[in-house]
């Protein structure tokens, strides 16, 4: 009987023991922190697939020896893909003689102040889209860029072929709005000095433009 007893103490022993390590197992488990991850709504926001880009633009033109005067104009361009651009212009502005009238009779224009107007087409790529931060927590797309073409320019009744090289900031406030920031040489060949050369007018002008 003593034997019996002992040998059932030993089993209960035995199976207490067993019962341990899962339990420790199971409290263990129980004691793993599970994270609980909220649920955002995501709204994606609607990207302007429009490629047709109408603006205006107001600026300074530099004409080589006669200085800088106010200049107008209006654009229109049209976008081959994300980076490409095609590009119609139109300008004028007005170009007095007056510093020279002090100095030749007559001056070297026909009138004191000569109308100037140019027309040309440009292919622009975006090298570099981002984002441009005006403010905290406010984030607009932006992208430099580079453009290059040929046109004409219409000075003292003469037309002149001219070539265009230069670059520019755009933001985008608004996916159908763009603000641009333009710095362009328009190049031709003029004699109006008296000698014929080449002459390099820097045009720096801030835009406005809209898509649709």
């Amino acid at each position: 009987m003593k034997t019996i007893l002992t040998l059932i103490l030993l089993g209960s022993s035995y199976i207490v023991n067993a019962a341990e390590p899962a339990r420790e197992l199971q409290i263990q488990n129980e004691q793993i922190i599970k994270p609980e991850i909220e649920r955002r709504d995501i709204v994606i926001p609607k990207i302007d697939t429009e490629n047709f880009e109408i603006g205006a633009f107001t600026g300074q033109y530099n004409m080589e020896d006669f200085g800088a005067n106010s200049v107008t104009g209006f654009r229109v361009t049209y976008h081959i893909t994300e980076r490409a651009f095609i590009e119609g212009v139109f300008g004028s502005t007005e170009i007095s003689d007056t510093t020279f009238r002090s100095i030749l009779p007559g001056g070297l224009f026909p009138n004191e102040v000569e109308p100037l107007e140019y027309n040309y087409v440009i292919v622009g790529y975006n090298l570099f889209p981002g984002e441009f931060f005006p403010w905290e927590g406010v984030a607009w797309t932006s992208s430099f860029y580079v453009v290059a073409g040929a046109g004409n320019t219409t000075f003292v009744d003469q037309d002149h072929s001219t070539t265009i090289l230069g670059g520019g900031f755009r933001i985008l406030p608004k996916d159908w709005m763009a603000i641009h920031m333009d710095a362009r040489r328009h190049s031709f060949e003029s004699s109006i000095t008296g000698t014929t050369k080449v002459i390099s007018n820097l045009e720096i002008t801030l835009g406005l433009s809209i898509y649709f």
